[in-house]
């Protein structure tokens, strides 16, 4: 019915578009694969990869208001130790994009769903 191959690339792409930018230049990647593709399964790729991006901006935001406010309030002594979480953060995001980039390959008729994320659409 659908083409495997074109199915993958565009599904692979709307995942791993998080990696060009974490500006919001790269949400258009997805948001334009979901208007221009008929496939099912590409565009279920690319809404859970727009949710995702969300996710993303959502809990970097709050963590760098935590991180500034201890910043601020320690005058700087904790910004060794706050480049921790920082950093967990960057592994933990690009972890689970290369796990989504890697199961739609794999298995090209399904839909990846990240674990815990919020759904906006």
């Amino acid at each position: 019915m659908y083409d495997t191959d074109k199915r993958k690339l565009l599904s692979a792409l709307s995942h791993g578009a998080i990696f060009f930018s974490t500006l919001f230049v790269s949400i258009g990647v997805p948001i334009a694969i979901l208007f221009v593709s008929e496939d099912p399964v590409v565009k279920e790729n690319a809404k859970e990869s727009i949710n995702f991006h969300f996710n993303v901006w959502l809990w970097g935001g709050i963590l760098g208001a935590i991180i500034a406010l201890l910043l601020f309030i320690s005058f700087g002594l904790l910004s060794i130790v706050l480049w921790i979480p920082v950093v967990l953060g960057y592994l933990l995001h690009w972890g689970l994009t290369i796990w989504a980039i890697i199961n739609v390959l794999g298995d090209p008729n399904k839909s990846f769903r990240y674990p815990l994320i919020f759904r906006l659409i």
